[in-house]
């Protein structure tokens, strides 16, 4: 999630006494068969795996934390939590759903034209699959 969403669910969340839980979706690198030739999978090297998987933590450990310290801050009841998953908007609605969310705040970064058919758009993704009412708040690129 971008920092201005993270701010502006803050905002949402304390105007409405809502509570938020924040979420970070990590991809696994591992078993990917949307990107496979053949079906089987794409597999790359263990140690290298390993490494993106580390990375990938650490990431996800920084954004949750600069998160909660944000909606603490502000007096918003919060927690947080990370998973990996090979299809992202997969995990963010099953996070949404395991946590009894009434509603999917997201950030949109916009991507457009070649990219956004090649890379395609996990909030077009959970918008499309979600039971739930999405709040999308574009990105500053989005709104470039």
């Amino acid at each position: 999630m971008a920092e201005m969403a993270i701010e502006r669910a803050v905002e949402f969340a304390k105007s409405s006494g809502a509570e938020i839980t924040f979420f970070h979706a990590q991809e696994s690198f591992y078993a990917r068969t949307d990107v496979a030739l053949f079906g089987e999978g794409f597999a790359i090297n263990p140690d290298l795996g390993e490494s993106f998987a580390q990375a990938n933590r650490e990431r996800a450990e920084t954004i949750l934390k600069a998160a909660t310290s944000q909606a603490e801050a502000a007096g918003v009841p919060c927690t947080s939590s990370t998973s990996v998953h090979p299809v992202i908007h997969e995990a963010i609605l099953a996070a949404a759903r395991d946590n009894n969310c009434d509603l999917i705040f997201m950030a949109s970064h916009g991507r457009r034209g070649l990219a956004g058919l090649l890379i395609g758009s996990e909030t077009q993704r959970v918008l499309t699959h979600s039971k739930l009412p999405v709040l999308v708040f574009p990105s500053q690129e989005a709104q470039a």
